[in-house]
């Protein structure tokens, strides 16, 4: 009998695999092996320590580069052996803590370097990486991941970003990776978002006076409540965010809704959708003042085009909407179409 959550994450899911850096033959690999959604998991860590113990045998042999893609390219199988696997949160933790310390490892060897850090917030922790390419204090933008996703994920954004003289640093907020276990997902992201600017105001090699905000799905409507809520974010560009969480929450994926209720930390579904409904643009949109790229796809199975349309229309500043007519979720089956687009306009805006 066919595993509808197996289908579900190989359907939905597999564009953004490999848009995010996992080798198509890895991906092929899980799609083939793999015929219960128990099993995710499992099957993604065996291919994280494969290229873990590449990256360890490199590092032996004293070829740094490649240690830190095998290493970096390990941390994001584990990430996404536990990317959705909440009903076994001991094994999903024991390959998030995996994937952790394989990008710790890997931070070193990438180029440019990244260095952890861990910001205070709420009597608990965000934890973010941050890259900057050498030479003066550069324009820095802040990576938001969404419901899923974390700062693992983020290597090939980074690039994106870094290739044009920015600093990056990719975040794990309230409800995200290293954060999730003390800190429930928030509506009010402008409160977090507040707390790392300061934080990196307080950074070496960082321009403060240059900061932009980028978000990927749910990250997509984080990225804008930073951008209303702190007048210090010179620019915004929101990636397949919802306007509004809780109208397309009774249509979300199973796999979705049953992650946004772990990371919520929500005592039952019926709380768990309450606190989806807070999550909404409105009344917010329109103090966003800063310059706001839109971009959404018209094939996306989660969230209706009508909030990205309602989010560039509301919003106070200069604003652009790049609706892309063959994109899904987060538009990672067309990543040629947004992500340098994304960097080049990121930049320019920083740039003045």
């Amino acid at each position: 009998m066919p595993d509808e959550r197996l289908e579900s994450a190989i359907a939905n899911w597999a564009p953004r695999l490999t848009a995010n850096g996992v080798d198509a033959s890895d991906v092929a690999e899980v799609a083939s092996s793999v015929e219960r959604w128990s099993d995710w998991c499992a099957a993604w860590s065996r291919i994280g320590s494969r290229h873990e113990t590449l990256g360890h045998e490199a590092l032996v042999e004293g070829r740094g580069r490649s240690a830190g893609e095998h290493l970096s390219q390990a941390a994001t199988a584990f990430h996404f052996g536990r990317f959705l696997f909440v009903h076994d949160l001991f094994q999903a933790r024991a390959a998030h803590e995996r994937s952790v310390r394989c990008l710790t490892e890997a931070l070193a060897h990438l180029d440019p370097p990244g260095e952890r850090h861990v910001v205070e917030f709420d009597s608990a922790h965000l934890y973010g990486i941050l890259r900057r390419p050498a030479g003066p204090p550069r324009p820095v933008v802040v990576l938001v991941p969404g419901l899923d996703s974390t700062k693992e994920e983020l290597r090939l954004v980074e690039r994106s970003f870094l290739d044009r003289g920015l600093a990056t640093f990719a975040l794990d907020g309230p409800g995200q990776g290293e954060a999730e276990y003390a800190l429930a997902i928030r509506h009010d992201w402008e409160v977090p978002g507040t707390a790392v600017i300061d934080y990196l105001e307080g950074c070496d090699g960082v321009d403060a006076g240059r900061i932009g905000v980028w978000g990927v799905s749910l990250g997509g409507y984080y990225a804008p409540r930073v951008a209303a809520g702190d007048g210090r974010v010179r620019a915004c560009v929101s990636l397949a965010g919802p306007y509004s969480l809780g109208p397309s929450w009774d249509a979300l994926p199973g796999l979705t809704r049953d992650a946004f209720a772990v990371r919520s930390h929500a005592s039952s579904p019926e709380e768990a959708r309450d606190r989806a409904f807070a999550l909404d643009l409105a009344g917010i949109a329109p103090r966003i003042a800063c310059p706001l790229l839109v971009v959404f796809g018209m094939r996306d199975r989660l969230f209706p085009a009508e909030g990205a349309r309602r989010l560039a229309a509301e919003a106070s500043g200069p604003t652009r909407l790049l609706l892309l007519d063959d994109g899904n979720h987060g538009c990672a089956n067309v990543v040629y179409r947004h992500r340098p687009l994304s960097a080049d306009w990121m930049a320019a805006q920083l740039a003045r």
